[in-house]
């Protein structure tokens, strides 16, 4: 058997690895290094120059991606909190809501509110959605 192939194996073998070892990303690029070493023996190069090679790959790729894959398996998702987080949210009409003000129920809390669109006029029982939040009132449209 040529020696490519039994690196090309064992390429396959770590790649298979590591996508049933999830999270610790250390079989991948070890994997790479073995893609490194086929390589050299498809070029004609020794045995211990494919070997040296992949050890050297092993320790080089590990060191570069791992710690780049591991970097982003700590990247909290992007979060809206606070007042941004009522933007885009449903909301009932308690008192009308106009220009000038009223009144809705936002997930079980009252706000003071203003019609987005100026020529608008929400009656009571209205359901609306929230555009913006400016201090303690809301902006929404129907």
């Amino acid at each position: 058997m040529p020696a490519w192939l039994i690196w090309a194996i064992v390429a396959a073998g770590l790649a298979v690895g590591e996508i049933f070892t999830p999270g610790l990303f250390f079989l991948g690029p070890v994997a790479v290094a073995a893609i490194t070493a086929a390589v050299l023996a498809l070029l004609g190069l020794g045995a211990i120059v494919q070997l040296l090679a992949f050890v050297a790959a092993s320790v080089a790729s590990v060191a570069v991606l791992r710690p780049l894959a591991r970097s982003h398996l700590r990247v909290p998702p992007l979060l809206r909190t606070g007042t941004a987080a009522l933007v885009g949210s449903k909301a009932l009409v308690l008192e009308r809501v106009d220009v000038n003000g009223g009144r809705v129920r936002i997930g079980g809390e009252e706000w003071s509110a203003r019609a987005f669109m100026e020529d608008q006029v929400l009656e009571p029982g209205a359901r609306v959605e929230v555009v913006k939040i400016e201090g303690a009132t809301a902006l929404v449209y129907q």
